[in-house]
């Protein structure tokens, strides 16, 4: 998203903020709020490879799951905020579940610290590859005359917001078919059940390389580095439709500055390796990077864009 802005440009910390002597002087801890072999997971465990080949010391990966990934998440607020704690966070525990659950165990802004954005996948729209729909313009025509009609992998999933916030944007008339999971959902699709899916790039990504699923738009304010051919959602008409399954790292709220900027540098250097790009390139995410304001200041945006997604589709908190 902006890899060659913040990669390029490195990350300028003082100097003061840059180490905080005899941290780390023992393993961390990466919580995963998802069970594994996902791509939460797999990128979590690249995040663990960063920081211990930059801090030189083992980071142990658990993987903690339940309610959304909110369980996980709470074993990162209710452990000493002392850095050695971090958590592989995703839209769902940090910027979704809060307008979803009717009662949250933490909230986000006050007890956890956004870390470093590790990396971004942008929401696709996607169609079968025999749908007649060509294009965005083709796709906004035929919702606004109603009866289009779109997968996800069920209520208040990425896929399910998304849709709900293409289709808010673009003014169409579309319905939503939620099923358990991302498979059965294409499955659907390929079959012409359902008309289209606004899914993350890399849980599409196998029938998109297989010719099976066309993307017609990147819900990205700049075209996806991995899809470069492909307009974005604005370039097509539909303006201020960003929808993306960004991941990174975070700790508990109240960790000391100088330790939360040690693990950012550690992050930040990391992704500017050939090695960690091009396996990053392979679960269809782009490296970002930045500091943890930056990080801090799109995870305020995504929440508060949410709400109005969750607001303007009628969902109710359960």
């Amino acid at each position: 998203m902006r890899r060659r802005t913040l990669l390029a440009a490195g990350v300028a910390l003082p100097l003061a903020a840059q180490a905080q002597p005899g941290f780390p002087n023992r393993p961390l801890r990466l919580v995963v709020p998802f069970a594994p072999g996902g791509s939460t997971d797999a990128l979590s465990r690249l995040s663990a490879q960063m920081l211990t080949d930059k801090l030189g010391q083992n980071v142990v990966v658990e993987n903690i799951t339940g309610a959304g990934g909110t369980i996980g998440a709470q074993k990162v607020v209710d452990a000493p905020a002392d850095g050695y704690t971090l958590m592989g966070g995703t839209p769902g525990p940090i910027t979704i579940n809060p307008h979803l659950m009717a009662r949250m165990p933490y909230d986000v802004l006050r007890d956890l610290a956004p870390v470093v954005f590790v990396g971004d996948s942008p929401g696709v729209v996607v169609v079968a590859k025999g749908s007649p729909l060509q294009n965005v313009a083709q796709l906004i025509a035929r919702g606004r005359q109603g009866g289009a009609t779109f997968a996800s992998a069920g209520i208040g999933s990425f896929a399910h917001l998304a849709g709900e916030l293409f289709r808010w944007k673009a003014g169409l008339e579309m319905t939503h078919v939620p099923y358990r999971g991302t498979a059965p959902a294409v499955t659907d699709l390929l079959a012409g059940r359902v008309d289209l899916m606004v899914e993350n790039y890399p849980s599409v990504q196998p029938w998109i390389a297989s010719g099976d699923l066309r993307v017609l738009g990147v819900a990205l304010g700049k075209r996806f580095s991995l899809l470069p051919q492909v307009a974005t959602l604005a370039e097509a008409g539909v303006a201020d439709c960003v929808a993306s399954s960004w991941f990174g790292l975070f700790t508990r709220a109240g960790t000391p500055a100088a330790a939360i900027a040690s693990l950012n540098q550690a992050v930040n250097d990391g992704l500017r390796t050939p090695a960690i790009q091009a396996k990053l390139t392979e679960l269809g995410v782009e490296a970002t990077g930045g500091t943890p304001a930056a990080f801090r200041s799109l995870i305020e945006q995504r929440l508060a864009e949410m709400g109005q997604v969750v607001r303007a589709a009628g969902i109710q908190p359960q």
